[in-house]
């Protein structure tokens, strides 16, 4: 199955979850921008979390898991 031409898959698994990400990001630079050494936690794992899924983005538009 091809999973990267179905929009209600790509937006569940991949935009929603992507948005996420960025707004732990947002938070943890707003954090940081405050002088608060704790958003540097937010910022590591937003962008952990969109590494995750290009990651997974990649293996399944090569058919490695799908």
């Amino acid at each position: 199955m091809d999973y990267t031409h179905d929009t209600t898959f790509l937006m569940m698994i991949f935009i929603l979850p992507g948005l996420f990400g960025f707004s732990l990001i947002g938070e943890g630079v707003g954090k940081v921008m405050n002088y608060d050494p704790r958003g540097w936690v937010g910022v590591v794992a937003g962008s952990a979390f969109l590494i995750i899924i290009v990651i997974a983005f990649f293996l399944l538009s090569t058919n490695i898991l799908g």
